[in-house]
């Protein structure tokens, strides 16, 4: 069988498995955000790790990771896995691209031990669709659940009762039904847009993006607002009290300084009035 229809067929077993639910010994859901670290357990490891198998499956790869202990040195994964004494996988720094099914497998004189243990690994990714921003323009957050559920993420969110949602910087979920925001759910993809036109405080603003799971929540993305404006804007806007109290104290000091002009003037006056006068004499040559 050539590799291309190895690799649809064991995605093809992988997704059936993932939207049917029918598993192995112990499948488990991780969500994780991106950037963060992750450990993905393997609960059919026998007394070490010897005789460990990773494997990784998505749409676009079936990639073995760690064969028997070891971990397999060309794939671009490579720095950031290690095997913990447990035989869990952890994986560094993750990516929206790690998403996937990881399969644990434990194999004895060459022939497998028990059944597979799978691992849906489900990476929660946020962007945005301006590197610049200003108050009075408009922003669109992305907010994207990477998955192997891929076009059938409608079907996998009802029967998981996963949801997408956004939350504002007070933890308040936001709804179409304010004005201010305008909310997306794309269609057989798990992606939730936020657009919204930015006003002056919402410089260092908050959104957070949550994904919960039978109404408890998973994971979550935080994106702060970085507004690019001029410096005196920037100024007012972010130290109005400083400046206000910097012109108060001038406006009131300026009579305070030419009334001690006036007196220390007048003590200079008295005192040359006071100080005895110099007598010049004038010879005269004869």
């Amino acid at each position: 069988m050539s590799d291309e229809c190895h690799l649809c067929l064991l995605g093809l077993i992988v997704l059936s498995s993932l939207l049917t639910g029918s598993s192995g010994v112990d499948d488990a859901h991780v969500f994780i955000s991106s950037g963060e670290d992750v450990r993905l357990p393997c609960n059919n490891a026998l007394h070490d790790c010897n005789s460990t198998v990773w494997d990784y499956y998505s749409y676009s790869a079936a990639l073995e990771l760690i064969y028997l202990g070891i971990k397999k040195k060309d794939t671009e994964r490579h720095e950031r896995l290690s095997l913990g004494p447990d035989c869990s996988l952890n994986i560094r720094n993750i990516s929206k691209e790690d998403y996937g099914s990881y399969i644990c497998r434990q194999y004895v004189n060459g022939e497998q031990q028990g059944t597979d243990v799978r691992v849906d690994l489900h990476v929660l990714h946020v962007s945005s669709s301006q590197t610049e921003i200003s108050a009075g323009g408009s922003v669109t957050l992305f907010c994207q659940l990477c998955s192997y559920a891929g076009d059938y993420c409608d079907d996998w969110i009802h029967s998981e009762r996963i949801e997408l949602f956004w939350v504002n910087q007070a933890g308040v979920k936001l709804t179409r039904s304010d004005s201010r925001y305008q909310i997306l759910l794309s269609s057989g993809h798990c992606i939730i847009t936020l657009n919204t036109t930015l006003l002056n405080e919402d410089h260092n603003r908050e959104w957070r993006c949550n994904v919960t799971q039978r109404d408890k929540v998973k994971s979550s993305v935080t994106y702060t607002v970085k507004s690019s404006e001029s410096l005196d804007s920037v100024h007012l806007s972010i130290f109005p009290a400083e400046i206000l109290i910097i012109l108060k104290t001038a406006v009131f000091a300026a009579p305070t300084v030419i009334l001690l002009q006036i007196i220390c003037a007048r003590r200079a006056g008295r005192k040359d009035s006071q100080r005895p006068k110099k007598i010049e004499i004038n010879t005269i040559s004869r």
